[in-house]
């Protein structure tokens, strides 16, 4: 059984201030890998994590995820923690800009620009082309577009998921990353107690596990008594001028890296732009096992251009991203699900 190191929320994540960009980049191209590890993702690790005497580790890492803000999670040892169900990463860093005409607050609004990290990952263990897999991308913001800004800043976090049981998407190119993806809980295979399970925990711990809300970055740099006006739905696609990587059973990682490197050399060479759109009109048919969700107008508001990426210890084991907790009025912080760490509604 691999060590997991600390799962439930520690005095580090309370005493989140904020982090630089320069902090968060150096921490992931600290350790690069020299061969790329595919750590597995159990059924026995997940109900370990919930049944142990004493330990309730899944259920910890759910409710730390949701409550624990910071960027950066070492740990007394410096290795960090093991993630529980999207283990293998690759970390990229650029910029987010909004260059069409918005009605929304914060980093959603007219002419925002701000830095980028992000993790694009797989959910479970597969990481190969022509497999089953749930392609990820996550990131975090940083309020500023000077990279060696010095002060500590805050950052704003979103997750965004291709079907939550699986897909069959060939190329990143194709893959299309929602804050609302659809699930599919029989793509799983023998994955499917393991998919269950993490709904069942995530019910416990907050609500609506498969909707992502975006108000952190709507409320990113929003000036104090202004309203949010976050976007309902958001989906990241790959441009369309983005080569496509062949390779009939490429890793995910290694296609992300052949985006922006030249195989054997560490200096970037081009970037990975992904095309951000948003809308507010959508629906949910279907039931939680096989969950459907339909969009109108979809538009382009912006880009999420990364020029670098490393695939490390510390990209899957360190870095720490916030699943912002349910809100029943995703524009209204009163109505939140958990409030200092309990659930209250």
């Amino acid at each position: 059984m691999p060590d997991f190191g600390i799962e439930a929320f520690t005095e580090e994540d309370g005493a989140y201030r904020g982090s630089t960009f320069r902090e968060v980049v150096d921490a992931l191209h600290a350790n690069p890998y020299q061969q790329l590890p595919v750590y597995e993702v159990t059924l026995r690790s997940l109900l370990r994590g919930i049944l142990a005497p004493g330990t309730g580790l899944f259920r910890k890492a759910t409710a730390r995820t949701v409550d624990s803000h910071a960027d950066l999670r070492w740990g007394p040892d410096r290795k960090g923690f093991r993630r529980l169900l999207h283990p293998n990463g690759v970390c990229l860093s650029g910029e987010w800009r909004i260059t069409a005409q918005t009605d929304y607050s914060g980093y959603f609004a007219t002419g925002s620009a701000a830095l980028a990290v992000g993790r694009y990952s797989t959910c479970c263990t597969e990481t190969r082309r022509s497999h089953t897999r749930s392609l990820a991308l996550v990131g975090k913001l940083f309020p500023t577009t000077d990279r060696a800004h010095p002060a500590p800043l805050r950052t704003a976090n979103f997750i965004t998921q291709e079907d939550i049981g699986g897909a069959y998407t060939q190329f990143i190119n194709d893959a299309e990353l929602r804050n609302a993806p659809d699930t599919t809980v029989s793509r799983r295979g023998g994955g499917v107690p393991i998919l269950l399970l993490t709904g069942f925990i995530f019910g416990i711990v907050d609500k609506q596990p498969s909707i992502r809300q975006l108000y952190e970055i709507a409320e990113l740099g929003k000036p104090a008594g202004s309203p949010t006006r976050a976007p309902e739905f958001m989906r990241l696609m790959v441009h369309p001028d983005q080569p496509r990587i062949a390779d009939d059973e490429l890793d995910f990682r290694d296609e992300i890296l052949a985006q922006i490197f030249d195989r054997g050399d560490p200096v970037p060479k081009r970037s990975l732009t992904f095309n951000i759109e948003v809308t507010d009109e959508g629906k949910t048919t279907g039931t939680a096992l096989r969950e459907r969700r339909m969009f109108d107008g979809w538009r382009q508001i912006g880009t999420l251009t990364f020029d670098n990426a490393v695939a490390s210890w510390n990209g899957d084991s360190v870095i720490h991203f916030n699943h912002p907790t349910w809100r029943e009025d995703r524009n209204n912080p009163a109505t939140a699900t958990r409030v200092n760490r309990q659930k209250v509604k």
